[in-house]
């Protein structure tokens, strides 16, 4: 009997424990990284390359999801609205959804999978196979030549791809509004300007900074912790998105509180 009740408790002991491993682990990580700042002759040439393909190459998909959430947006709206309330309310609600909401997280738990996977599976193969290692031998900072390019092009080009996602999911709602909901132009820019507020583009930029120190940085941890060869890297690969997604949630949650 004392065995059945101690068992639960030892095995969330050791969550626990690992748990505030990690975290630790994770400080230590980042704020190596951010003394490696003092070396830009490391890092600055490889943060171009980071920024085409941590933010030019995710736009494609970013778009597509946007645009597809703009159209949805529009024509349940409509359904909604319907007999209630003024149709160019359709404006408004496309607008503010996709400023304050959809266009931010949308992008980065999409971003998640495709840039935080990315950088987890290519630095946990590197570490794998000694690259990591090698930088080392040859007296460079590995925290400023992986780390530091990838998190500040993931600070620099989340907010752009969200503020294109989000300008492409507003306008595919007014296509879609003229099109299918026998809507005017003016009906949905009356609507969009309804209750349209600068503080709302700021606050989806906030999020969107957020968002991408959060995906690029549990990327590096989880590349740089990577163990047991292929299995190893497919796990890691899995605990950044994972990990990733659920902290994206928690912070849109915590910037609706704090700054709304």
């Amino acid at each position: 009997m004392l065995d059945f009740v101690m068992r639960p408790l030892a095995s969330a002991g050791r969550g626990t424990v690992k748990t505030l491993g990690s975290v630790g682990r994770a400080w230590v990580l980042f704020a190596g990284a951010a003394g490696a700042l003092r070396h830009p002759g490391i890092w600055g040439p490889q943060l171009v390359p980071q920024l085409a393909r941590i933010g030019v190459a995710s736009v494609p998909i970013a778009l597509f999801i946007a645009t597809f959430t703009g159209i949805v947006m529009s024509l349940q709206a409509s359904y909604t609205l319907t007999g209630t309330i003024p149709l160019y309310f359709v404006g408004t609600l496309v607008g503010k959804t996709m400023m304050l909401e959809l266009g931010p997280v949308l992008t980065g738990l999409t971003l998640a999978g495709r840039v935080g996977a990315n950088i987890s599976a290519e630095l946990g193969t590197m570490r794998v196979t000694e690259q990591v290692d090698a930088l080392e031998t040859l007296a460079y900072d590995p925290l400023a030549y992986l780390v530091v390019p990838r998190v500040i092009a993931g600070i620099v080009m989340f907010p752009i791809v969200v503020l294109l996602a989000m300008t492409v999911g507003i306008v595919s709602g007014w296509f879609t509004a003229l099109q299918l909901l026998d809507m005017s132009s003016p009906e949905f820019v009356k609507g969009l300007r309804l209750l349209f507020e600068p503080w709302d583009v700021w606050f989806a930029i906030i999020k969107s900074v957020s968002f991408g120190a959060v995906v690029t940085g549990v990327g590096c941890f989880y590349g740089l912790q990577t163990e047991r060869g292929a299995e190893g890297v497919g796990r890691s690969a899995t605990q950044t998105v994972v990990i990733a997604s659920m902290i994206i949630l928690c912070l849109d949650a915590f910037w609706a509180a704090t700054l709304l």
